[in-house]
């Protein structure tokens, strides 16, 4: 891959772009030079609120609240080390999707705690709606690309609507308004302006009050919702990547300072990878894991249980490029079951040295099915088995089996994606926690037979945002220019078994799926998937 000159390194150094990184337990925000590389940072943890069991909540003020910590400390570290906030050339900002806010046009204060988007207390609503789908005839999925389930955000503000008056209320007076995580934090960092009422293309498609096809609110979608729009405020829809759309900074060490860009979090991260033709494809190995998969610039609807959502949206001459996702329910959660429930590992981090200690593993498959199985089973009745222990098995063999279980998912995953957009694989580029086990990306090498790319810098959600207001304010033009970024000490694993090799293992591992299917009883199983 071409790489920029010293003279030309040195340039990109010397100018910055802010990047708030808004996420389900902490805030960041990092600013990065032009070379893609974090000059400083600064996290910050929020408290998290479960009011009953399957709710989750956040406090509305307290995301407010963490960005401008987060913008605070890192800003006074920035000038610590001699530079000049004057050369932070624009703002971005990425974040948690699907989690849902209402407010008081009026006021601009909150109606209720923000609903995060894992919050499961819409499960009966989700299946009388599936019921009402059927009867209506309507296909939710291919106008939006996702299925009802306790995910998008439509279900959460129907349930905010029928069970906390004072959000009717609103909303029968005209004074209602809605948005996902960037709408609410663009809203207060322009000081409650209404003028920057905004959402990102990324964020709208995952709302299913957005048509797929045409980037709009559908009226259709919000009458299957129940909605009457002339009551409801809804966000205006724009580009990722805009230099005027996103308003500046009213307050703090940034006043005045540009927004210029905004992504889904798991957008950003296919941005911020550089996922810019059909067939590029990303990994964020997190407590669960996401995959997306760019399909080009005309949405494919999956037939193979995956969900078709907007990759991103870049404005101007481009149009949006929409990509496939699949979601794995658990990957560094399984490594935190073998160190916490089985006490086989004192950190994280030891999984792979106890794996380490056995070639194989021993003809040992773990499902990981604690919750059923995601994309592209969809099994809500299955549990997590372990087949194959004998009197010769060991921890290390099981520990391996745990990794090997996210490799087979995401192989499982990136098949269905190929069948359906007709892009082959050729490289998938990964990122977060569990990417740092060499064992585990050269097993997953192995079981996708394609190589495995991961970067030295593993920010790549920050900073797709980042790339996002760079392309605003004319930092890069054309996607090209980016070749060069983050790609200083990336390792690539390639193969090192035989695809017929590799093929026995999933071919196992497919076997395995089947037997763990059935554990709960009719009565037992949620039905949401």
């Amino acid at each position: 891959m071409p790489r920029f000159t010293t003279s030309k390194e040195n340039v990109l150094a010397q100018f910055f772009i802010g990047s708030i990184d808004q996420g389900t337990t902490s805030t960041r925000f990092i600013i990065f030079d032009g070379t893609g590389q974090p000059v400083v940072s600064h996290q910050h943890e929020f408290r998290q609120h479960y009011p009953e069991s399957g709710w989750h909540e956040h406090d509305p003020q307290e995301l407010v609240a963490s960005v401008e910590t987060c913008v605070k400390k890192a800003t006074s570290g920035f000038v610590d080390m001699g530079h000049d906030l004057r050369d932070i050339r624009a703002i971005g900002l990425t974040n948690q999707r699907e989690t849902v806010l209402v407010w008081d046009v009026e006021t601009g204060q909150p109606l209720h705690n923000a609903i995060a988007w894992p919050d499961t207390r819409t499960k009966g609503m989700v299946r009388d709606l599936k019921h009402k789908e059927e009867q209506e005839g309507i296909n939710l999925a291919e106008l939006t690309g996702l299925p009802l389930s306790t995910y998008p955000s439509a279900v959460k503000l129907v349930w905010l609507l029928e069970n906390v008056p004072k959000v009717k209320e609103a909303y029968d007076a005209g004074k209602l308004a809605f948005g996902t995580v960037d709408t609410w934090l663009l809203y207060n960092l322009n000081g409650k302006n209404m003028d920057y009422f905004v959402t990102d293309t990324t964020n709208a498609s995952r709302t299913m009050f957005m048509n797929l096809h045409t980037c709009k609110y559908d009226d259709k979608l919000l009458g299957f919702f129940g909605l009457d729009r002339s009551k409801l405020h809804l966000p205006r829809i724009v580009p990722s990547s805009d230099a005027r759309a996103y308003g500046k900074i009213v307050s703090g060490p940034l006043e005045g300072f540009k927004i210029a860009g905004c992504l889904g979090d798991q957008s950003a991260a296919l941005v911020g990878q550089q996922g810019f033709t059909p067939g590029s494809a990303k990994n964020t190995y997190g407590t669960g894991c996401f995959l997306l998969y760019n399909v080009g610039e005309k949405p494919v609807i999956s037939h193979h249980g995956l969900l078709a959502t907007v990759a991103y949206d870049f404005g101007r001459h481009r149009k949006p490029v929409y990509a496939l996702e699949g979601s794995i329910a658990v990957a560094g959660s399984g490594v935190k079951f073998m160190m916490n429930n089985m006490g086989f590992i004192t950190h994280s981090h030891k999984i792979s040295e106890l794996a380490s200690t056995v070639e194989d593993n021993g003809g040992c498959v773990f499902v990981t099915a604690f919750s059923g199985l995601f994309a592209p089973y969809w099994i809500d009745d299955a549990k997590g088995t372990i087949f194959g222990i004998t009197q010769h098995t060991q921890r290390g063999h099981i520990a391996r089996a745990t990794l090997e279980a996210v490799c087979f998912q995401t192989k499982a995953i990136l098949d269905a994606m190929e069948k359906d957009s007709g892009h082959k694989l050729t490289s998938l580029a990964v990122d977060g926690g569990m990417c740092n086990s060499n064992l585990c990306m050269q097993t997953q090498a192995n079981i996708i037979g394609i190589t495995v790319d991961r970067p030295a810098m593993r920010e790549t959600t920050a900073l797709g945002a980042a790339i996002a207001a760079g392309f605003a304010v004319d930092i890069w033009k054309e996607f090209d220019e980016l070749r060069a970024i983050n790609q200083k000490d990336r390792s690539i694993f390639t193969p090192d078994i035989s695809p017929e090799d590799s093929a026995k293992m999933f071919k196992k591992w497919t076997r395995a799926v089947e037997m763990c299917k059935g554990w709960l009883d009719p009565e037992e199983s949620s039905g949401d998937f």
